[in-house]
């Protein structure tokens, strides 16, 4: 029989403590014996990460005869990111994805990761978060303090600065404009080194900031702005390739280490599959964004990499605050050449 699917509001009676139906017999899946994964994601059904991690617990069911499987749950069903994280290292959620941000939180190394120009371009990103030489340390490292693994990345490709008037082709082509961030340290020193001026700011409200003028642009992957909208109000689009993103994606440790040796190999195996094959199909979508985003009007600018990647430098040097930290990105950088 295969294993049985929880439900949602099962879950968020677990998660707030009011049904503690499996917690006291310890960590869920700890006997080997398999069942449904539940992981928690902040995208639509059809973004690229939630196709990739569906198709991540097919292959896992089919390869474990059923005895593990993986439920994706869309749309922050179960929470917000911050919450979720939480939830996975109290056991009451199994897995989810999280950007660099709310890592960052945990240990600062994870920084490093997250810092602009540290990847050349997704190829090389996919090279360095499925090396454990590189990374094993960093993604054990919350596993005492908070219980959780961090399995590995999904890309969110090159992230790019788009205004609603242009072009920008020079850092100083940015100043005095008023450019949206996430709410992190890294990325308001990023744009602010770029010549923006960075206004941190929740991403449900760019479209109406960009449309009324309290927003000059914004900075994100081809395929946000245009699922968002944000074309209809920001139509220039310089080719900064300032970041590439990256999504990690952390289990409860208790349950990986729950799993048989022969089931966990087989999980290992088929994440690193999933994390190559979220890459080719965010790069599939980003070439049909950048396509769709040209016919409704978009102006993609060229820039001058080599001034935006000397306005950037400070900014790394600043984040690489320990040996660890520094080590790690000569090791990223190192790889890049091989």
């Amino acid at each position: 029989m295969p294993p049985v699917r929880p439900s949602v509001p099962r879950l968020v009676l677990l998660a707030t403590g009011t049904l503690l139906l499996t917690g006291c017999t310890g960590a869920p899946g700890a006997d080997g014996d398999g069942r449904t994964l539940v992981l928690s994601l902040n995208q639509t059904e059809s973004h690229p990460s939630y196709i990739a991690l569906t198709a991540f617990g097919d292959r896992l069911a089919d390869r474990t005869d059923g005895r593990w499987d993986v439920e994706v749950y869309a749309n922050e069903t179960l929470g917000a990111q911050q919450e979720v994280v939480q939830l996975v290292g109290d056991g009451a959620v199994d897995m989810a994805v999280a950007s660099g941000t709310q890592l960052e939180n945990l240990n600062a190394d994870f920084r490093t990761l997250n810092l602009p120009t540290v990847f050349d371009d997704i190829e090389h990103q996919l090279d360095v978060i499925n090396d454990d030489a590189i990374v094993g340390e960093l993604f054990t490292s919350l596993e005492e303090s908070t219980t959780l693994t961090v399995l590995g990345g999904l890309t969110q490709g090159a992230r790019n600065v788009y205004t609603a008037e242009g072009p920008v082709e020079r850092p100083e082509d940015l100043n005095g404009k008023k450019i949206r961030v996430q709410e992190s340290d890294i990325h308001i020193d990023m744009i602010e080194a770029m010549g923006g001026s960075a206004t941190p700011m929740a991403y449900g409200e760019v479209y109406t900031a960009l449309q009324s003028g309290v927003l000059d642009g914004a900075e994100n992957n081809e395929i946000s702005y245009l699922s968002q909208k944000h074309n209809e109000v920001a139509e220039h689009m310089a080719l900064t390739e300032h970041l590439v993103g990256l999504d990690y994606v952390v289990m409860n440790t208790d349950v990986l280490e729950g799993m048989s040796p022969e089931d966990r190999a087989v999980f290992e195996e088929e994440w690193v599959t999933t994390s190559e094959q979220h890459a080719e199909l965010w790069t599939t979508e980003t070439i049909a964004a950048i396509e769709a985003a040209e016919e409704s009007g978009t102006v993609f600018t060229a820039v001058d990499e080599a001034a935006f990647d000397a306005a950037l430098a400070p900014v790394v040097d600043k984040y690489l605050e320990t040996d660890d930290a520094r080590k790690l990105y000569d090791d990223v950088r190192e790889a890049a050449q091989q």
